[in-house]
């Protein structure tokens, strides 16, 4: 593919910039402080001259700047191509599209494996504890850089719902809708569980080395592989498992043992082999237990606003990792607001991950919905 197709933004360049120093660092929400920060984003469309046009996409735990288009050499797409384009749900011929990797990230933007200006060596677990809202301070903070003022919108999937919702929360002044798309307001007690195992499996690896392996030259790479291997079952129905793999034997002849005797079991080991060559271990520990404490309608007041973010709340009926309970919950607080509030559960039987792919009814309502918004304005 040469990013020349129909409906693609064509070739693309991750960017990156210095947002704070170490003279004017980033206050956090702990109190602490971090600096610099490098920020690495992409931007898809025109601005328009009123600046009337802009969407700003947050990506999920394991995504990053590079949301649409190709990179030269690239042998797949950004990870939300099919929805943004030309032509595409977040057509780039009328929108102006914004995509950064976000704080604690480890593609581009500075995170736990970056390196610490106050010893020479990485921050392993020296690096503060983060939360959603600061997350939302460096998306501000590059919108600045970029000569941006209120936006159209905010749009996010699963923990970049929780960055869009927390945004139009804490800063409702600043965009005139936010798309909310297969994510929580607050994790269950079993989604604590699961991150909980994938972190130990992390820390308990031999190679761990404190958070310190890239000194000690080897990652804990078996740790981080079981990690995905758990969130990638998470992440698909049942139903989806049963019409992808079934019980196929991944051999032609039967061989029982411990090794990898069936499809799904080559699967998981395929997604945990190339999880490897492009996330980082401390990445997954930092995020994953943000998404742990979130739960900001039990911090922010819900205020009768005179001129209210509009917000659009999707989930997906197999989604069992955030269920459609987890969406109603998102509704019922803002609904509680009068704020004015569009929910739709779409039928899929891919479950979480739904939210990256090409479903008719789920593309088709964000195409309509992105339409009025752009006739609304900000």
């Amino acid at each position: 593919m040469t990013g020349t197709e129909p409906g693609s933004v064509g070739l693309v360049e991750t960017r990156l910039v210095r947002l704070f120093t170490e003279a004017e660092p980033l206050r956090l929400a702990s109190g602490r402080t971090v600096g610099p920060v490098d920020v690495a984003y992409e931007t898809y469309g025109t601005l328009a001259p009123d600046g009337g046009n802009v969407v700003v996409i947050c990506h999920a735990l394991t995504g990053d700047a590079h949301a649409a288009g190709w990179h030269p050499g690239d042998k797949a797409p950004g990870w939300w191509d099919n929805l943004i384009g030309p032509g595409k749900p977040l057509d780039t011929d009328r929108f102006f599209v914004v995509s950064s990797n976000l704080l604690g990230g480890c593609k581009g933007t500075t995170g736990p494996s970056s390196v610490n200006p106050a010893t020479g060596y990485v921050y392993g677990l020296d690096f503060p504890l983060l939360a959603i809202e600061d997350f939302v301070e460096v998306h501000r903070a590059l919108l600045r850089h970029l000569g941006i003022g209120r936006v159209l919108c905010v749009l996010g999937g699963s923990m970049g719902g929780m960055q869009a919702l927390e945004w139009s929360l804490r800063y409702p002044d600043e965009l005139a809708h936010a798309a909310i798309v297969a994510a929580s307001s607050r994790l269950t007690a079993q989604n604590i569980a699961f991150s909980a195992v994938a972190r130990r499996a992390i820390m308990e690896d031999p190679n761990f080395h404190g958070g310190q392996y890239v000194e000690a030259g080897a990652g804990p790479d078996v740790g981080l592989s079981i990690a995905r291997m758990m969130a990638h079952i998470t992440y698909l129905s049942e139903d989806a498992f049963t019409e992808k793999f079934g019980r196929s034997p991944q051999h032609p002849e039967r061989r029982p043992g411990f090794g990898i005797d069936f499809a799904v079991e080559s699967y998981l080991d395929h997604q945990a082999e190339v999880f490897l060559d492009r996330f980082d271990a401390l990445s997954y520990l930092y995020l994953t237990r943000v998404m742990d404490y979130f739960d900001p309608f039990a911090v922010h007041p819900l205020p009768v606003r005179a001129r209210p973010v509009r917000y659009l709340v999707l989930s997906f009926d197999s989604d069992w990792r955030f269920s459609t309970e987890h969406s109603r919950r998102i509704v019922r607080h803002l609904e509680a607001a009068r704020y004015p509030v569009t929910f739709r559960d779409i039928p899929s039987p891919w479950g979480h991950d739904s939210f990256l792919l090409v479903i008719d009814r789920y593309h088709a309502t964000l195409r309509a919905w992105f339409d009025r918004a752009l006739e609304v304005g900000t």
